[in-house]
Formats: C-alpha cells, structure tokens, sequence
C-alpha cells in the first residue's frame, strides 16, 4: 500500500527561510487520510513582488499567523519517521532545513523523494513535469502556488505512478523505476 506524506512550501521571497505557507498532505493506504496547512509569518516581513505574484501571499496575510516554530510540533508529529515527498524536494527540503536552523529546532528524521524524478522516469513523453503539468495530465483542477493544492496533486503523483508500473507501495515504486530516496539532512 502507498504509505507517505506530501510536502509544499510558499516563500516571501528567495531566502529559504522565508517560508509564508505550508501544507501537508498524509497518505495511508492510497487514500488522503489527514491534511495540514497553514500561513506562516517569515522571519523578516521581506515580500518579493515575484513571489506575491507567484503564490499571491502578501505580508499583511501573514502578520498574525503562526511561526514556523510555532507549528513545528504538528509538522513533526506528521514527518517523523515518514516518507516525504515533495515536486522538486531540493527546494522544499531547503525551506524545512532553514526554517529549522532558523529557529533553532531539533533535528528531524525522515526519508525524502522528489516527485519530478517520478514523474520524469514514469511518463518521460510529457514536455515538462512541472506540477501544474502533472495536475493537467491527470486532469485535476487546482490552483497553483496554493501550498493545499499543490500538496495535493504532488501526492497523486506517485499513487498513479504505482498503478501505471504496477508498484504496490511506494518503496516498490521507487525501486522500479530507479529513483532514490535519502535521508532529510538537518
């Protein structure tokens, strides 16, 4: 069965510990069976105009929300031990880790896999394995830079991906189609 945890982070602007949004998405058995998400106030209110074009998250959306420290007893409670995926996890991976450095947190565990190295082996004919191209391809409407949403359809990925190279669980999948997954490094 498909055993993993969907992961996506918003930015307020090019520095990885600027994290403005965050969502989680848990799959147990193929089905969604929890999900997380949340604004996020960065640490220093620095909002580039790309990014708020990007995911359409200003600094006054943000000024009440929680700190990522804030939240991270939830984050941990549903990471810890996990497999977590995430499309381009270099990135999402980096966010964690700042955030995590940020705000002097203890180290986490958990295994990583990035969805874009799926979706390439998997269905190499696409033209890009962007995720608002994956969530065409499986004709999913979905906003975008919404941290829900695209946690959402990063979790489809690999739940269709199993099915396509007839992987039951997620290991399986992976070992299939040579994609590695690693350790988070804190």
């Amino acid at each position: 069965m498909m055993n993993f945890v969907a992961i996506d982070f918003e930015t307020a602007n090019s520095e990885r510990n600027s994290a403005c949004s965050i969502a989680v998405v848990d799959i147990r058995a193929g089905r969604m069976v929890d999900a997380y998400s949340t604004l996020l106030k960065p640490p220093v209110m620095n909002f580039d105009p790309g990014n708020v074009a990007i995911n359409g998250i200003t600094a006054d959306m943000v000024q009440d929300a929680p700190i990522f420290s804030e939240v991270f007893p939830k984050l941990r409670s549903m990471l810890e031990n996990r497999m977590v995926i995430a499309h381009n996890a270099m990135f999402d991976m980096g966010v964690m880790r700042s955030s995590i450095w940020q705000y002097h947190l203890p180290k986490i565990k958990f295994d990583t896999c990035c969805t874009v190295q799926i979706s390439r082996k998997v269905w190499p004919e696409l033209t890009n394995h962007k995720l608002n191209t994956m969530g065409e391809f499986f004709k999913i409407k979905f906003k975008h830079h919404d941290a829900l949403d695209d946690a959402k359809v990063c979790a489809k990925i690999p739940l269709v991906a199993g099915r396509t190279v007839d992987a039951p669980d997620f290991y399986s999948l992976i070992d299939k189609i040579g994609v590695k997954a690693r350790p988070f490094k804190c």
